[in-house]
Formats: structure tokens, C-alpha cells, sequence
């Protein structure tokens, strides 16, 4: 029986996946937005630090001309007062062809950039604000006034600073934002896989549920469950219920048919036996192939019932134990022994009967041809699998089969060999009922000279 699904496509996976993307995108989103706030509250403090700075000069000037701002202590930050610091002021008067100017000292001796030069225009307020190269070749942002004092004079007042700590500010808060949104997202990872697991328990106490079922060590689905799952578990019952119904009918019904038909054919067969004519006999010689026949079909269609059972097994051992029993009575004339034995806890997948059914054909078949002895084993292989199987092997020291005449030996009917009871159907039956398992019957040579026969059937 094929498994379904596909690799990979597993509930838990799926959820987890989503889950975990969903998890991503919002953190990624959320990561950028708060990046980009941080990004502009910075710039905007920064602006704001030059615009007091730029007002504080202005403020000076305008009451006392350029002589007012004596020193860059007065602005309250040190920065100004440390060479090439990145943070300068400056004071340009326009009113004379002089031009004085006054820095402060961490300009020393370079000068600024005029934003008027640069023809960036003036805000409300004739404030401008832009950027330009400093004179380490730094990038600076710049805001200037000119402003008119009257009989003091006209100037131009000229706050920069550069904006690498700025960035840097901004630089640390993004790192410091993907460690924690990792450590973050490493936690609602775990979260959801918790999540998941717990979600999906009773899905798993489900299957464990029908395992048990399938095993037969449970007729039905008993536990609690979710009422999101309550109703599969319903339905499950209501289907294991109508899979027995429909079994147990169905051996009625053929049981029934075997009956219509085997009977009026005995009496067309016992009648001919007793009429000593050649039509008799043709008539015996077609009503007993069409009652085998009839025989081998009903066979099968009570097999196929059977092997569609939920929850039936079969301890094997017992059943073993009393066919090599039977069959050693009736070939030991023939001087043939059979020994075996299998493991007290091996059980099969399947109803009583088509175990015997299986297993005693196979012995009958050795018996059939060995010269003194028949073996019988039976392992369990792929255990840890999940899908293991029960092989059945039964050796006999008889003439063998060639490799040619195999496949043939399981045809309906075939018979190899005339001389040996039987109606060919035997071997037929076991491969048919192997395959209506999900199993297989393989032929080969069997080390004590004669065939070896091994079935394959579903098994714990």
C-alpha cells in the first residue's frame, strides 16, 4: 500500500514555516520602521542642537556685535575649543570690504562654506540649512543667519557640525535592534515549535489510537479529545464499525452463495459418477472443474472480506504449532517430518483463517514432494520500519522446481505434475491471499535440495 504525503509537507512543518516567515516579515518591518524613527528623532535632535547653538550667536551678536561672542565656552560645549573636532562656529561680517571673521577655535584657521554661495535657499525666518565639505574634508551640516544689528554692523553667523556621530548613534541602535529582534526571534521560534507540538498532540494520540486499532489491541477510538478533533474521532469509529458490518456480511453472503452453488453441483457430479457413459463422465469431469473454480473465486471473495478487516490478528505460534501437527500425521506414512516452531509473541496481521489457509498450503505442497523433511521458520523483518512483515519460510528436501517452471507454479489450476493429488489451486490461493495482504509468496531453492517457499505478510 503506497504512503501517503509527500517529504517535507507535514502539518507541524508547515505550521512552524509559516509561523516562523509570518514571525520574520513583522519583525524585518518592524526592524525598519523603528530604525527609520530613530533615524529622524537623531537627525532631528541634531538639527535642534545646531538651531540653539545658531540662536545662542545670534542672540550675542545682536546685542553686542562680534566682540560679544569673546570665546566658545560660552556656547557650553567643549567640542568647539578642540581642534578639527568637527563642531565649529563662525561670525563673517559683511557691511565692510574687511570681511572680519571670528571662529572658534576648533575651526583653526579654516573657514566655512557659505550656504548662499551654494545657492541653498533661505527658510522662513531667513535661516539656511544644508550641507557641505568641512575644511578636514569631513561632510558637515551647516545652518547660517545673516542678521542686521543696525549701527553694529551686518553678519553672517555660521553653526556646522559633522554628522558621523549622528550616524554612528544611528549605526548602534540598528545593531543593537538585530541582536535583540534575534534573540527575539529565536524565542518565538521556540514558542511555536512548543505551540505546534502542543497543538497537534491529540492528531498524534489519534494515530497512536488507530495504530492500536489496526493491531487489534483496540476495537475503538476511546479517548478525549479537542472539540476540534472530536468529530474525526467520530467518524473514524462510525467507519471502523461499518468496515466490520460490511466484513461480516460479506462472509454471509458468500457463505450463502457457496452453498447455492457447491450443492446442486455435488449432485450433478454424484449423479454422473454413478451413470457409466462418456457424456457422464465429461459432465463429472466439467462440473468438478466448474465447482473448483467456484471453490477458488468464493475462496478469494471470502479473503479479500477478510483482509479488509480493521483490527483483526492472529497469535501466529498457536497456529503454527497445530498445522505442523496435522501435516506431520498425515505424511508421516511417508516417512516426511516437519519441525518449526515461531516466536510466542509474533503476531499476524490478519484473520485466523487465512493464516491457516496460507501456511497450511505451503506445508501441504512441501509434504506433497519431500523425500523425508520439511522446515518451517518465521522471522519478523523491518521491526523498526514501522510497516514490518512476517516471512514465513518452509524448505523441503524434495526434487525442487527449476527456476523456468516458478512463476508458473502460481497460475489458478496449474498443475506441474499429474501424478500428485490435488486441484493446482494451491499454491494460487497462497500467492492471491498474500497479495490481498499486501504481501508476497516468492519460490526458490531451498538449501536442503528441495523448494523453498516464503511468504511475506503484515505482522508485529
Amino acid at each position: 500500500m503506497p504512503r501517503l504525503g509527500f517529504p517535507g509537507r507535514s502539518i507541524a512543518a508547515r505550521l512552524f514555516f509559516a509561523a516562523a516567515a509570518l514571525s520574520s516579515v513583522v519583525l524585518m518591518i518592524a526592524g525598519l520602521a523603528l530604525t527609520e524613527y530613530y533615524r529622524r528623532t537623531a537627525e532631528d535632535v541634531f538639527e535642534q542642537r545646531l538651531g540653539v547653538y545658531l540662536r545662542a550667536i545670534v542672540a550675542d551678536v545682536s546685542e553686542s556685535g562680534e566682540d560679544g561672542r569673546s570665546g566658545p565656552g560660552q556656547l557650553g560645549d567643549p567640542q568647539f575649543e578642540l581642534a578639527r573636532s568637527g563642531w565649529y562656529w563662525q561670525i563673517t561680517r559683511l557691511d565692510n570690504e574687511a570681511h572680519e571673521i571670528k571662529a572658534s577655535r576648533s575651526l583653526f584657521a579654516a573657514r566655512l562654506p557659505r550656504l548662499s554661495d551654494l545657492h541653498v535657499p533661505a527658510e522662513t525666518g531667513g535661516v539656511r540649512r544644508g550641507g557641505a565639505l568641512g575644511p578636514d574634508g569631513r561632510w558637515l551640516r551647516i545652518v547660517e543667519r545673516v542678521i542686521d544689528v543696525g549701527d553694529i554692523g551686518v553678519y553672517l553667523v555660521q553653526v556646522a557640525a559633522t554628522t558621523e556621530e549622528t550616524e554612528h548613534q544611528i549605526a548602534r541602535f540598528r545593531w543593537s535592534l538585530i541582536v535583540a529582534f534575534s534573540l527575539l526571534a529565536i524565542a518565538l521560534a521556540l514558542a511555536t515549535a512548543v505551540q505546534v507540538s502542543v497543538g497537534l498532540r491529540p492528531l498524534k494520540l489519534l494515530q497512536r489510537e488507530l495504530s492500536l486499532i489496526r493491531r487489534g489491541e483496540r476495537g475503538h477510538i476511546e479517548s478525549a479529545y479537542p472539540t476540534d478533533v472530536a468529530p474525526l474521532a467520530e467518524e473514524l469509529n462510525l467507519m471502523i464499525s461499518a468496515n466490520r458490518d460490511i466484513v461480516e456480511r460479506s462472509r454471509t453472503q458468500v457463505g450463502n452463495l457457496a452453498h447455492a452453488l457447491k450443492t446442486p453441483l455435488s449432485v450433478i457430479v454424484n449423479e454422473a459418477d454413478a451413470a457409466p457413459s462418456p457424456l457422464a463422465a465429461k459432465v463429472s469431469e466439467q462440473a468438478t472443474l466448474m465447482r473448483d473454480q467456484i471453490s477458488f473465486y468464493l475462496e478469494r471473495a471470502r479473503a479479500a472480506a477478510r483482509a479488509g478487516a480493521i483490527g483483526a490478528t492472529t497469535e501466529v505460534a498457536p497456529v503454527v504449532a497445530a498445522l505442523l501437527r496435522t501435516f506431520g500425521k498425515i505424511y508421516g506414512e511417508r516417512g516426511v517430518a516437519f519441525s518449526g516452531e515461531a516466536a510466542a509473541e509474533l503476531r499476524f496481521l490478519g484473520e485466523r483463517q487465512d493464516l491457516e489457509e496460507i501456511v497450511g498450503n505451503l506445508l501441504d505442497n512441501a509434504g506433497k514432494w519431500a523425500a523425508s523433511e520439511v522446515r518451517l521458520s518465521v522471522a519478523l523483518e523491518n521491526a523498526e520500519a514501522g510497516r514490518s512483515r512476517l516471512v514465513f519460510t518452509i524448505d523441503d528436501d524434495g526434487p525442487g522446481l527449476a527456476a523456468e517452471f516458478r512463476a508458473q507454479a502460481t497460475r489458478r489450476g496449474q498443475r506441474l505434475d499429474e501424478t500428485k493429488p490435488g486441484t493446482g489451486l494451491g499454491l494460487s490461493i497462497v500467492a492471491h491471499l498474500t497479495a490481498d495482504y499486501g504481501g508476497s509468496l516468492a519460490l526458490d531453492a531451498s538449501p536442503l535440495g528441495g523448494l523453498r517457499a516464503q511468504a511475506r505478510l503484515p505482522g508485529l
